[in-house]
């Protein structure tokens, strides 16, 4: 096939222990899914249906373990915020999928950051307005590589938590989520085809917080590893 204009590569993650890569096709995130977060953000924390919104594939960048990522500040906000994150990596999808046969669905999972500029996405919410440039912005999106189910099976208990310069911002416990793994594939399949290389942010603890240049975050998932990234 010919192309008009040159096609842009595609989005990949690095594999724990494989020279080949995880495509990513699309990023989905649950929004408010810990309580103590629903909380924080002036939401009732009780178990009602999750919401999900989007960031472009391109959006996510690979952070190495052991090595500090950088992670640029980005234009048109003075309130960006970090949101850890435990990320699920789909082999499978499929609509309408029952919770009982989700987890069947996984490749691995990963370790990433919901970055997200706080002033933009609050003045969507007064305007009832799409939260697209509060979410999906240019490299919002720092995960680490994707270990597989193989290697890790499915962490659904252990710390995940998050410092700023050492100072501990974020900490609670992957058991704390509203909705779980298995749970949270169910229902966004009710809503969208679900494919081979979808990515799935699962939310974040209570003590999302303002990030500022210069500031270094390190972040992780006891169950799987951890990570480094700094603002410029």
């Amino acid at each position: 096939m010919s192309y008009v204009i040159e096609p842009q590569a595609a989005t990949s993650l690095p594999v724990e222990g494989e020279q080949a890569t995880f495509p990513v096709r699309r990023v989905y995130c649950v929004g408010r899914n810990y309580a103590d977060h629903a909380r924080e953000m002036g939401h009732d924390p009780d178990r009602e249906p999750p919401f999900f919104f989007s960031k472009p594939a391109d959006a996510v960048f690979p952070v190495a373990i052991g090595t500090a990522g950088e992670l640029p500040y980005p234009p048109q906000t003075a309130d960006l915020h970090y949101e850890v994150e435990l990320v699920v990596a789909l082999a499978a999808g499929g609509r309408d999928i029952p919770a009982a046969q989700a987890l069947d669905k996984v490749y691995g999972y990963a370790l990433g950051l919901d970055m997200t500029r706080r002033d933009l996405q609050a003045q969507a919410k007064k305007l009832g307005r799409p939260w697209d440039a509060a979410k999906g912005f240019d490299k919002s999106g720092p995960i680490g590589p994707i270990r597989p189910v193989a290697k890790a099976g499915h962490p659904s208990a252990g710390a995940i938590w998050l410092e700023v310069d050492g100072e501990t911002r974020q900490r609670g416990d992957l058991k704390e989520m509203i909705w779980p793994v298995a749970d949270t594939i169910a229902s966004l399949s009710t809503l969208f085809e679900l494919k081979a290389g979808d990515l799935i942010f699962t939310g974040t603890p209570a003590g999302v917080g303002p990030v500022k240049r210069g500031q270094t975050m390190r972040f992780g998932v006891d169950e799987l590893y951890t990570l480094e990234v700094k603002v410029r």
